[in-house]
């Protein structure tokens, strides 16, 4: 008998919560379950795909507030039409994704008989949301059936405030490419790519990923090899300052930020080195699909994910967390050693057996099962 599932999630425009929550939906809908995805925003933002089979609300209530009144009068308005919307779509268990998302699916479902899965997707020791949503995150979380986390550390910070409810780590997996047109690299792969002097990074163009610290590392070796490139894809609101920072240094033709691109596993295929410079992180799916695609990855040993992904020294680099020179050494030893690259290259493509899709669903299946039963 299929599962009514529904899925909500603030939208479906860039980021990896948004592209996981329309992998799960695909996916359910694909084996045979009933799904709905709910977003707040409306579909006009959309970057990621649904399949037909998937049931969408767009509410298009993502409106900014100007002041403390018109935020709780807009939330207020929120909870009512998730509550009805959840509500029409007779779900079996509800699936949410992401902190304030969680806070307002949880209001909705009070005095409801749904059932509640949240699903923290970042770092809340380092990823603030303000005083009002945490004090709400402490009185809502608790009433979820479960809540799904990503590693161990994050596990421990909810532990030690919610007491007996489930808590449960389900990493994220490596991405699954939007085109089938994308190809699967294997070693032969590899071996047959043409050699490059191109560095990679991607993500949200914002603070916490880091990616001026990234530019000051590679500004300081520009000179030094000038046949590199480092190209950024994403984007977001320090897209200008980040440019500006590249062109005060004179350094247009050596780095570019490329944008949101809709298949970015073509352009990790072009790379030869990924560097994930990330203040703090949830789980990182770029350095998941940057390590797929066969790239040797360097990545600041932050709090929490990218540890518990790259196997230093042997399909990577962890470096201290934000420090620009220790990231400039590690970049000229790779950029000045083939070979070294080539043995990353080749054994980052395990971490298609390491995270893979199919652990991850057959975990989520498990969770949803256990609410449901």
């Amino acid at each position: 008998m299929p599962r009514r599932l529904t899925i909500t999630v603030p939208s479906l425009s860039f980021g990896g919560a948004e592209g996981v929550a329309a992998m799960m939906a695909n996916h359910w809908a694909q084996v045979g379950d009933l799904v709905t995805l709910i977003t707040l925003d409306s579909s006009e933002t959309d970057t990621f795909t649904l399949s037909e089979e998937v049931q969408r609300y767009a509410l298009g209530v993502m409106q900014d507030s100007q002041n403390l009144i018109q935020a709780v009068f807009n939330n207020r308005q929120r909870v009512r039409r998730l509550r009805e919307v959840i509500t029409e779509s007779q779900p079996d268990v509800v699936i949410s994704l992401t902190d304030r998302m969680n806070v307002l699916t949880l209001l909705a479902a009070r005095k409801a008989n749904w059932p509640v899965l949240i699903s923290e997707r970042s770092d809340p020791r380092h990823h603030p949301i303000g005083r009002l949503w945490s004090f709400l995150r402490k009185r809502t979380y608790p009433r979820a059936a479960a809540l799904v986390v990503q590693t161990h550390g994050v596990f421990e910070f909810f532990r030690s405030w919610m007491g007996s409810s489930q808590i449960e780590v389900i990493p994220n997996a490596v991405p699954i490419p939007r085109s089938s047109q994308v190809p699967v690299v294997t070693e032969q792969t590899l071996n047959a790519r043409s050699p490059s002097n191109v560095i990679l990074g991607m993500g949200r163009l914002s603070s916490e990923k880091g990616f001026d610290l990234l530019i000051d590392a590679f500004a300081s070796l520009a000179g030094e090899f000038p046949d590199w490139k480092l190209r950024i894809l994403g984007e977001g609101p320090l897209r200008a300052a980040l440019q500006s920072s590249i062109d005060e240094r004179g350094l247009q033709e050596q780095i570019e930020l490329m944008g949101w691109v809709a298949d970015p596993e073509l352009i990790l295929d072009q790379g030869e080195l990924f560097v994930l410079p990330s203040r703090y992180e949830g789980f990182p799916n770029a350095l998941l699909q940057a390590m797929s695609r066969g790239l040797a990855c360097i990545s600041f040993n932050c709090e929490s994910g990218p540890a518990e992904i790259i196997r230093a020294g042997i399909d990577g680099l962890l470096i201290p967390a934000e420090n620009v020179p220790e990231m400039a050494n590690t970049l000229k030893h790779l950029m000045s050693d083939k070979t070294l690259r080539k043995k990353f290259a080749v054994n980052a493509l395990e971490v298609t057996q390491r995270f893979s899709v199919t652990q991850y669903f057959h975990h989520w299946d498990q969770l949803i099962n256990q609410t449901i039963s």
